[in-house]
């Protein structure tokens, strides 16, 4: 299945729309995996479904003509990313709607611990030390979306990124030292 979604994406990237369309339903089980990990990560009574947030990320998805996909796991690695920030967006959307909606300290001794709920507060915080974690280190920072967003497993990451998965597995406990470090120092 993976040379037919490689084949389809490189069809859609020269301008078959149609590719699209026969390429969703392979990876649509795919993407609903991953979206309800984000959702795991949610509140419980959180109005964003994994099945809207697949609906989302493809609406998304479609705007992206100019990425050069060389794979399956180049297309999930880009669709987690996307999730991340739909994810994120509600996140700030529903903080923004709390009143008196002040910084918290925020200590996420369990960074990494995919699948298990944290609050809105806790994800911006976290949302806002990835962002600064890419700028240190692009590829630590995906590790981390990979794998806490879209719990994706090492040998997952490493096929999306192309590197060895002790590199992953390296620079996972790097990036997340380093996010520890940070959340536990947030203001």
């Amino acid at each position: 299945m993976p040379e037919n979604v490689t084949k389809l994406l490189a069809d859609w990237r020269k301008g078959d729309a149609a590719a699209l369309d026969r390429l969703l339903p392979l990876v649509y089980d795919e993407l609903h995996r991953l979206a309800g990990a984000y959702m795991r990560q949610e509140r419980s009574d959180h109005t964003l479904q994994p099945t809207a947030l697949v609906h989302e990320a493809f609406l998304h998805l479609i705007d992206q003509t100019r990425v050069d996909w060389r794979n399956r796991a180049h297309f999930i690695g880009v669709t987690a990313h996307l999730m991340r920030r739909v994810v994120m967006k509600h996140a700030r959307s529903h903080q923004a709607a709390k009143r008196g909606g002040g910084s918290l300290k925020v200590t996420l001794t369990d960074v990494g611990a995919p699948g298990e709920a944290a609050n809105v507060d806790e994800l911006l915080a976290l949302n806002e030390a990835l962002s600064r974690l890419r700028k240190l280190d692009e590829r630590q920072g995906r590790i981390v979306e990979l794998r806490f967003f879209g719990s994706l497993e090492s040998r997952e990451i490493e096929e999306v990124l192309g590197v060895s998965r002790s590199t992953v597995d390296r620079e996972w406990r790097s990036a997340r030292a380093w996010l520890k470090r940070e959340l536990l120092t947030a203001p």
